[in-house]
């Protein structure tokens, strides 16, 4: 298996995200082909099983399925808004405990989940996930660097979620607070990476720093 594959074009996406919702019939995912671009820069694999932590409609997990070097993909969110027209496996869990076995999976990612889950939860999640899974955890998430930024991802935030019914609650780390939130839950930062993800206006107002990219590794390897 590859531990990289070529660059994800945003029509291969498109067509694949439509599938299951039909929002992205007219509309082209640029930002979540940017997304995972960014998974495969950091990706080391090879990894066979794969979970996604806080899947939501399913289509980024289904997605990742297709287009990223691992055999299996299974998602898991508190809330079933799993597409029906998924192949990959899903599952509920009750926020604290993921219903799988010690290392049932080789890794593990968070798209845009961790900001969601409240501050005093954070290091316990990351624990569970590095119980489940042996290998990496490949996060996608914000970061902010003072007030301004929390409004700015509030509001990216709101406009990104809502057609989704996805969460609006939300806090954002800064650089400090990922490391110390990862080195609590027995991680260390590997690498690091950002990306366009939006340019013109829409870029000055929303600049692309606020995205990051990272692969967390167990501290134990």
């Amino acid at each position: 298996m590859e531990n990289r594959l070529a660059h994800i074009d945003v029509k291969s996406l498109q067509q694949s995200l439509a599938r299951h919702l039909g929002l992205y019939r007219s509309k082209a995912p640029y930002y979540q082909a940017t997304m995972l671009n960014s998974l495969l820069d950091l990706w080391r694999g090879p990894h066979r099983r794969l979970l996604d932590v806080g899947g939501g409609t399913g289509v980024i997990a289904q997605a990742m399925s297709e287009f990223l070097p691992v055999e299996d993909v299974e998602a898991v969110d508190l809330v079933d808004r799993f597409c029906s027209t998924l192949s990959i496996k899903t599952a509920n869990y009750d926020g604290h405990v993921l219903p799988f076995a010690d290392k049932a999976f080789d890794a593990a990612t968070l798209n845009n989940v961790l900001h969601h889950v409240p501050v005093e939860a954070r290091a316990d999640l990351l624990r569970e996930i590095r119980r489940v899974a042996r290998g990496p955890l490949y996060i996608k998430d914000h970061e902010r660097r003072g007030p301004i930024d929390g409004v700015r991802l509030t509001l990216l935030d709101f406009i990104g979620n809502v057609p989704f019914g996805g969460m609006l609650w939300a806090r954002y780390l800064s650089r400090r607070e990922w490391e110390e939130t990862a080195a609590l839950a027995g991680y260390r930062i590997a690498a690091r990476t950002s990306a366009r993800y939006r340019s013109g206006v829409y870029a000055l107002v929303f600049p692309s720093r606020l995205e990051i990219t990272m692969r967390l590794e167990p501290l134990d390897d």
